[in-house]
């Protein structure tokens, strides 16, 4: 009979391992360096969530507090808070996949991978209602999304590593990027070709097209080139300005915000030149 009392105790960092298949990436940013600014003034306030690791004796996989870890390593400390539950990999995985979609950042593919390992989970732990197994998971899988969102969050996991790392940045939209799902990987990388190649994301009307065309085995190299060489009105005539080097000048700004500062300052600018000019004359 497993014990299911909880307390904290302290183990050392070098018993602990990452959880296997974990999706949410430990990125090494401004939060992270926040986070080990926290922790070096007041500790780890909040103990990782472990498991015994199978198959060994006094090792641990994580479940919650990868970030945490990583900052503990760095700050070089030797022991942790942990509080342990001698749980199933399949309880694991939903806890894990559960403590972290609260974030305030986390990338569509880390949602992808999250909800397809805990739908997995829930399939295989026998969750599941006999007949109504993918639509019942899907359900249950989060909160906050229908069963219809989180099956297109899964799809993205069908997206080569490639074109997943343009919908984490921004540059291919989620919406697009479902459709283009349904393209063979060889199809995904024809794309990616004339992607790198001209500087151009497909719209959804574009990423409609090809997922047709696939469907009918009709869409080749030369199908994939015409429909990207098509100008989308979001794409004339534009210049591009990186995010942080306006952030330094209006902080705690949203893209709306952004955009109408550097408006009002080309404004504010191009007024200022008239008068020089005038000044001169």
């Amino acid at each position: 009979m497993k014990n299911t009392e909880r307390f904290i105790e302290n183990i050392e960092i070098t018993k602990l391992h990452p959880f296997e298949g974990n999706p949410y990436k430990v990125r090494d940013d401004a939060d992270m360096e926040s986070l080990e600014e926290s922790i070096s003034e007041q500790g780890i306030a909040m103990p990782l969530l472990v498991r015994p690791l199978e198959n060994t004796e006094g090792e641990y996989e994580i479940i919650s507090g990868h970030r945490r870890l990583f900052a503990a390593r760095r700050l070089g400390l030797k022991e942790v808070p942990v509080i342990v539950y001698d749980i199933s990999r399949e309880d694991a995985i939903v806890m894990l996949v559960d403590s972290n979609l609260f974030r305030e950042h986390v990338l569509p593919s880390e949602k992808a991978f999250a909800y397809k390992m805990k739908l997995e989970a829930m399939l295989h732990r026998g969750k599941a209602l006999c007949g109504q197994v993918g639509h019942k998971s899907r359900d249950n899988i989060s909160e906050d999304e229908s069963g219809r969102q989180i099956q297109r969050y899964i799809r993205l996991t069908q997206l080569i590593g490639e074109l997943l790392i343009l919908v984490d940045e921004g540059k291919i939209a989620f919406t697009p990027a479902v459709e283009l799902s349904f393209l063979t990987e060889q199809e995904q990388r024809t794309l990616l070709e004339h992607v790198v190649l001209n500087d151009c994301t497909p719209s959804l009307s574009q990423a409609n097209r090809m997922k047709k065309l696939s469907q009918e085995g009709k869409l080749t190299s030369e199908e994939i080139q015409k429909i990207m060489s098509e100008e989308k009105a979001n794409q004339r005539e534009m210049f591009k300005v990186p995010v942080a080097k306006i952030e330094k000048y209006v902080p705690k700004a949203n893209r709306k915000q952004l955009e109408d500062f550097v408006l009002k300052a080309c404004e504010y600018y191009a007024k200022y030149l008239i008068k020089q000019k005038e000044r001169e004359r």
